[in-house]
């Protein structure tokens, strides 16, 4: 399968098929490209899709197009100037640096990560999986992963499965009545589903509410709903599918705030290290209750900002951003380098250091989470950033 290098004289000839400046030499060379694998065509139709370039066109710096084109053109070896479809370079070189590489390496055989001799710096990081510890209300804990699927425990009346699907699923055992008078002792059989950076994993509650836990994230949560509320705690960040129950309202609480919900779809980022608790409401509505007091509703499309002081509301938010991570993606909308990097330090399970004077750019894109970190870094070197993988450290350099 073509190799690395050759993914960039590859680039510079699809660059100039979309310029219209092939010469016959060129031509014959790319035919034979397409031609020799089926999927090699399709992948060509896509990069050279005007709609599909513009959906899917990576992250670069939008501050400094000429930064990046300057350094598009030394790597794919491509050396026409951008003409008044600039857009259309861009797309081109920055999908073939990364889309291209990414897929068509994708497509050989999988083999085991090298490492460096005595236990020096790896020479990439794979991306994050589905992981995460399971914490009893009897202290027992269980460590999952894909692989795992069937029933795991029992707690009384529940039965905690993990399906196929790689989802934590409970259950109450057939014909029994939660709502008897011995029920309460149930609802204090309290668990904690735990990922570490570098996980995440899908839960199904006992009401069946959704829930998508990112990395480095916890909840915690009664093994049965009793009573007339139901009652979670997050740290991290997790996306959410209600169950609606009009007589017992929902409530999620983090360390600034608790949002009441009847049944609705949101996200919540509470990450200690983020300036503020975000709260994205995706459908139906819910309120917002910080630790001072304060209270606000929100609708869809909206979100409440929570840094401890005061609760604001951002209308018009892109909720494809905020819940990216949920699809499997990396999204950025006008995003700053430290912000990128903390995401990546969570799935990548990576440590971040910063040498140098690193200038305050913003990014703009996406880009799949299913990919080893030096992908990403492809990108963003284009801005014209560098990146040393130091053991489980990620070294950025201006």
């Amino acid at each position: 399968m073509t190799n690395y290098n050759a993914h960039f004289d590859l680039g510079s000839l699809i660059a100039k098929y979309m310029h219209g400046e092939l010469d016959t030499q060129e031509k014959i060379r790319l035919e034979q490209w397409l031609e020799a694998d089926a999927r090699n065509l399709e992948l060509f139709k896509k990069l050279t899709n005007e709609h599909s370039l513009k959906q899917e066109i990576d992250i670069f710096s939008a501050n400094d197009k000429a930064a990046a084109w300057q350094n598009i053109t030394q790597k794919t070896g491509y050396k026409s100037k951008p003409h008044k479809n600039r857009w259309i370079s861009y797309a081109a070189a920055i999908l073939l640096l990364a889309t291209l590489s990414i897929i068509i390496t994708s497509q050989q055989p999988k083999s085991p990560q090298p490492l460096a001799e005595n236990n020096k710096a790896v020479k990439d990081i794979p991306p994050g999986s589905n992981k995460a510890t399971l914490t009893l209300a009897d202290g027992s804990t269980l460590v999952l992963d894909s692989s795992q699927h069937g029933k795991i425990a029992s707690q009384q009346n529940v039965v905690i499965e993990a399906d196929r699907d790689g989802k934590l699923v409970y259950e109450t055992t057939r014909g029994e009545d939660l709502t008897k008078p011995n029920a309460p002792a149930l609802s204090l059989a309290m668990n904690v589903l735990s990922t570490p950076r570098g996980g995440q994993y899908q839960l199904v509650l006992p009401d069946g509410t959704k829930v998508w836990l990112n990395a480095a994230s916890s909840l915690k949560y009664p093994a049965a709903f009793t009573g007339n509320e139901r009652r979670v705690e997050l740290n991290g960040e997790a996306y959410f599918e209600v169950t609606k129950d009009p007589s017992k309202p929902f409530f999620v609480k983090t360390a600034s705030q608790t949002v009441a919900v009847l049944g609705t779809h949101f996200n919540i980022n509470s990450y200690a290290d983020e300036a503020a608790t975000k709260t994205t409401l995706l459908e139906g509505s819910v309120k917002v209750i910080g630790n001072n007091g304060q209270q606000v509703k929100i609708r869809p499309g909206e979100q409440a900002l929570n840094d401890a002081a005061t609760i604001s509301i951002k209308e018009n938010v892109d909720t494809d951003e905020a819940i990216a991570w949920k699809n499997g993606k990396f999204m950025f909308r006008n995003t700053d380098l430290q912000t990128i990097m903390r995401q990546l330090s969570r799935w990548y399970d990576v440590d971040v250091e910063y040498q140098g004077k690193i200038a305050q750019k913003h990014y703009m894109g996406r880009i799949s989470r299913n990919v080893p970190v030096s992908q990403i870094f492809e990108i963003l070197k284009l801005s014209g950033l560098k990146f040393t993988i130091n053991g489980r450290t990620i070294i950025v350099k201006s």
